[in-house]
């Protein structure tokens, strides 16, 4: 494993703040609740927590409206708070990731407040504003293209001081920044290079592929498949407000940057189809480590349909390309949510095995699913937008429970937003004790993938299946493991003709340990109908040592 660097061995957890531990008693979560849990990583084995983001900001989007990018917000703490964090992640053997969000700033921001003060200021340049459109009626009405705000209405906002449109591709308070001038662009550089010095070992880049616009800013085209009922913004195509030729060169001044510090990893956060997410790895290999790959997210829960969708992103993956994969975020449905709590399982087993870095967003180790929001804690400036849409984002970034006691252990207070309704008994100290729980079954997948390396740095080869079934192998160093998964409700055979040994059953729990028990996890869920084939108990999956 000392040919990979840790990025590639290791696992990737996601805390999203405001939502994990509040240690001061104000409802939100802050930099010492995380500190203070750190223990709960070391026993779900993860190798890397990743932030989102914690700098000062008016908190307009929870903090990717960042108003400086070398401070932090008082509401986490303090930077001496973070040094604390740091020092004690890797005390433990963990690596530690930040949010960095390039493309846009708040503009409170001292940068886009120059920007906004007069036409003639040096930083004008540094954010992207345009005449209106030529026409009739008044200049505020007549933005300089049709290009639309991913949070709704035009992406253009009307500046009465100076008579120009500023834009922005998320909400008004979010003006994108001009990746095109040079001293924006070694100001932001500068940031990276701050955080590196701190001790950082890497960033989530935050919607990369928005970074630079079309020079020319013409008109997106529109969807001829936009309904009544989607998104605002996706009545037009997003071909020249993103994915531009000349972000590769900024991807790959970021790479050179990081690589300057050492073993560092860059994930950039990339909504793109797998044909043009490849780019993003760069022209040999120095574009970011890890372009994210959302498919699992986006994806019909499928056995067939996941065996061509793991079998084309394995094809298109450039020479020296390392996979990745993720179940869930902070912007997307919960897996327990969108495929039930059974399958749920069943996708932790998919991706712990898969080829590729894994990244686990908090919360899903419990099998936590979407919160109930009432209409009066209703916080996410999307849901307020577009109401009614299903597109908010606070059911997936409700407070992590950790006991029973009041307010789960979260806070002595009324947290920001609601709790889960199950919390009571789906928090970390109850699921710790139970062996059958979802937080017992990671533990057991992260101590696998420590053990046998196979399962973090192997080659896979699929397997042939039929029906519910997708089955896979993963070889190192002449180990030889097969994961197959039942994705339906129904018993499913699959054909095994080596003899094997199981190490894992997501209905056994207590399989995970190696040697198993006799007998642990083979009956009746692991069984074999004949001397070949493996038969899989309706929504289980299994990890089985090959034996020669």
């Amino acid at each position: 494993m000392s040919a990979h660097p840790w990025w590639a061995a290791g696992t990737i957890y996601q805390v999203y703040p405001r939502s994990f531990q509040d240690a001061n008693g104000d409802g939100i979560g802050d930099l010492a609740g995380i500190a203070r849990r750190l223990d709960h990583f070391v026993a779900l084995g993860v190798d890397a927590i990743w932030i989102s983001p914690i700098f000062p900001s008016p908190m307009v989007d929870f903090g990717y409206d960042v108003a400086d990018y070398t401070g932090i917000a008082p509401m986490f703490g303090t930077l001496d708070d973070f040094d604390r964090l740091l020092a004690a992640a890797h005390a433990r053997g963990m690596k530690l990731l930040l949010d960095f969000v390039p493309n846009h700033s708040s503009d409170q921001h001292p940068w886009f407040r120059a920007s906004r003060a007069s036409r003639d200021d040096p930083r004008r340049d540094w954010y992207i504003w345009r005449d209106p459109a030529p026409g009739d009626g008044p200049p505020e009405t007549r933005p300089p293209n049709n290009w639309i705000s991913d949070f709704g209405g035009s992406a253009w906002q009307w500046d009465a001081a100076t008579g120009q449109f500023y834009y922005h591709a998320m909400l008004r308070e979010q003006p994108d920044l001009n990746w095109r001038n040079p001293g924006l662009r070694r100001a932001m550089l500068d940031a990276m290079r701050f955080w590196f010095d701190r001790g950082v070992d890497g960033f989530r880049v935050d919607i990369l592929w928005h970074m630079v616009k079309a020079e020319s800013f013409p008109d997106n085209p529109l969807n001829p498949d936009w309904q009544p009922g989607m998104a605002d913004m996706h009545k037009v195509l997003q071909l020249h407000s993103t994915d531009q030729p000349e972000v590769f060169a900024i991807a790959a001044e970021m790479r050179a940057l990081a690589d300057s510090y050492g073993d560092k990893v860059l994930i950039g956060e990339i909504y793109l189809p797998v044909e043009r997410l490849m780019a993003y790895y760069g022209k040999d290999g120095d574009g970011v480590h890890l372009p994210f790959n959302f498919q699992l997210i986006e994806a019909p829960w499928d056995a067939r349909g996941l065996h061509r969708l793991i079998a084309d992103y394995e094809a298109a993956l450039p020479r020296g390309g390392w996979p990745n994969w993720v179940l869930g975020n902070h912007d997307r449905p919960r897996i327990a949510s969108r495929v039930g709590y059974a399958q749920a399982r069943v996708a932790a087993m998919l991706l712990l095995t898969l080829r590729g870095t894994p990244t686990i967003y908090q919360g899903d180790e419990l099998g936590l699913a979407d919160g109930v929001i009432p209409p009066d804690r209703v916080q996410d400036p999307r849901e307020l937008r577009e109401p009614g849409l299903g597109f908010g984002r606070d059911p997936v970034r409700t407070p992590m429970p950790w006991d029973a006691s009041p307010f789960a252990g979260f806070s002595t207070v009324e947290p920001w937003l609601p709790l889960t309704p199950d919390w009571p008994t789906r928090n970390v100290a109850a699921e710790a004790d139970d062996p059958a729980s979802m937080l017992a079954l990671y533990r057991a997948l992260l101590d696998l993938r420590r053990r046998h390396p196979a399962l973090s740095i192997g080659a896979m080869t699929l397997i042939a299946a039929e029906g519910d079934v997708l089955a896979y192998e993963r070889v190192h160093d002449g180990g030889r493991i097969v994961v197959a998964l039942n994705l339906g409700a129904a018993e499913q055979s699959l054909a095994l003709p080596k003899p094997y040994r199981a190490l894992l059953s997501t209905r056994h729990p207590g399989a995970g340990r190696d040697p198993a028990p006799e007998g642990v996890g083979l009956d009746p869920g692991l069984r074999r109908d004949d001397d070949a084939t493996l038969i899989l108990a309706p929504d289980e999956g299994v990890i089985l040592l090959m034996q020669d």
